[in-house]
């Protein structure tokens, strides 16, 4: 390797095509040619400003890459995205919940998608995303790999870009764009966004880790931000007391057995998953009086492919608690009176759990979800029924939070009860308090209006 001191640094060459705009940066070391592009000024001038104060400061240049020896690029292993993205997963895998697993790999699917360096021969998008899916969940190692998948697998090594091709800005600005569309070409969410930056953010960290990159390439491309934000509750989808109580109602002619399972939602503030989970071991139910729920676990549905044990309802730790945090919440008279009778009329599981499907197993969402919609469609006239009102089943634990509020409990004990944070509890529910707003108004009107002086009259 050659060194020189003998170093001209030239002005930035600015090329305007027809289609977009390269910026140069020249300079020669002992009388040998150099240019990088960069595609905007302000990445040519951080470049070129780096190599005048090498220059300035007497650093000796290397003749054969005209760089600096400290800016010196040693050579970094080669390693294609769709390879990078598959020991990713497998680094993750085993500290993520099962959800987290797939809306990770759903976040690194579009991301691996777009890192090729050509769509000649391309596979359809249905045929990527299914190979993607498949080889990207670790578990799929030890199996072999369906037959339907293999030349799409096959397409995907050829093609994927080096990890290395992050750093180059036109390719990133392409990928951060793909973020923004959906596969059907409709704008993603403002969270699905999110969710596909901090997984590429993640990525790249550990691409630095091992080498693969000099440094994140992310401080250097200027995008517009994407502000996530905290989805509010529709207050048109809160039900009120009667209207909850016509629900269950209505659920007695669709299906008995799961009445108390709804009526813990809403009584409770249940979430689903934590609802599916109820073991008689875990209820004290006074007689006519209040009771108590007391949670340790909570079985989110997911498939199966997601989960260590094989099966859609694993066993968890409550949402956003510590694997050995619990939390008891309070079981008003009525609600304890709907379990107790549930208990009675059908039992438990062997398990000990309080509902059950049709055959005897997990009571599965698509159950639930489409009772619920007969239920709905029953207790309400084709205009409410098209309405958001109480849409879905978590729509009761929205009813039960939301009444808790207004009935004056303080928002700690109410997020306390419910598993959440003051924080989201507060922004969540914004739009369903109902702090005596016509009160309010009262107030202010009795101050704006003019009051008839003392004897002004006489």
């Amino acid at each position: 390797m050659g060194t020189s001191y003998k170093v001209t640094i030239r002005k930035t060459f600015v090329y305007k095509g027809q289609r977009k705009t390269t910026h140069y940066v020249r300079w020669t070391v002992d009388g040998k040619e150099f240019k990088e592009p960069f595609a905007t000024n302000a990445l040519a001038e951080s470049f070129r400003s780096k190599l005048v104060t090498a220059a300035r400061d007497g650093e000796a240049f290397d003749t054969t890459e005209g760089l600096p020896l400290k800016m010196l690029r040693t050579e970094t292993p080669s390693m294609s995205c769709y390879e990078f993205a598959s020991r990713y997963m497998d680094a993750r895998w085993w500290e993520l919940a099962p959800k987290s697993r797939r809306s990770t790999v759903d976040s690194l699917i579009p991301i691996t998608r777009a890192m090729v360096s050509t769509e000649r021969g391309a596979p359809s998008v249905d045929a990527l995303n299914r190979a993607l899916r498949w080889t990207l969940n670790p578990q799929n190692a030890i199996l072999e790999t369906p037959a339907d998948l293999t030349a799409t697998i096959a397409w995907l090594k050829r093609t994927s870009r080096p990890v290395g091709d992050l750093g180059n800005p036109e390719v990133l600005r392409k990928l951060l764009a793909s973020f923004e569309l959906n596969v059907g070409g409709a704008r993603a969410s403002l969270n699905t966004i999110r969710l596909r930056r901090t997984t590429l953010r993640n990525m790249i960290g550990i691409a630095i880790e091992q080498k693969l990159l000099d440094g994140n390439p992310l401080d250097e491309v200027k995008t517009k931000k994407t502000k996530a934000t905290l989805a509010q509750v529709d207050r048109r989808s809160v039900a009120n007391p009667v209207q909850a109580r016509t629900l269950l109602l209505a659920m007695e002619e669709v299906d008995k057995r799961l009445v108390a399972f709804f009526a813990a939602i809403y009584f409770a503030g249940l979430r689903p998953e934590e609802a599916l989970n109820l073991r008689e071991e875990v209820l004290t139910l006074p007689e006519g009086r209040w009771g108590t729920i007391h949670l340790e676990k909570a079985a989110p549905e997911v498939a199966a492919q997601w989960t260590d044990s094989g099966t859609a309802n694993e066993e968890r730790s409550l949402k956003h608690r510590a694997e050995t945090d619990s939390r008891t919440v309070p079981c008003c008279p009525e609600l304890t009176g709907m379990l107790r009778q549930h208990i009675k009329r059908y039992g438990t599981t062997r398990e000990g759990y309080l509902f059950r499907g049709a055959r005897g197993g997990r009571l599965g969402s698509t159950v639930y979800s489409n009772a619920w919609a007969k239920a709905r469609e029953k207790a309400f006239t084709p205009e409410v029924f098209a309405s958001p009102l109480a849409k879905r089943p978590y729509d009761l634990r929205h009813a039960c939070l939301s009444t808790w509020l207004n009935a004056g409990v303080e928002p700690t004990r109410v997020a306390q009860w419910a598993g959440n944070s003051l924080r989201v509890l507060l922004h969540t529910y914004a739009k369903c308090f109902d702090g005596g707003e016509q009160a309010a108004l009262d107030r202010v009107e009795a101050l704006l209006t003019p009051k008839p002086k003392g004897n002004d009259a006489a």
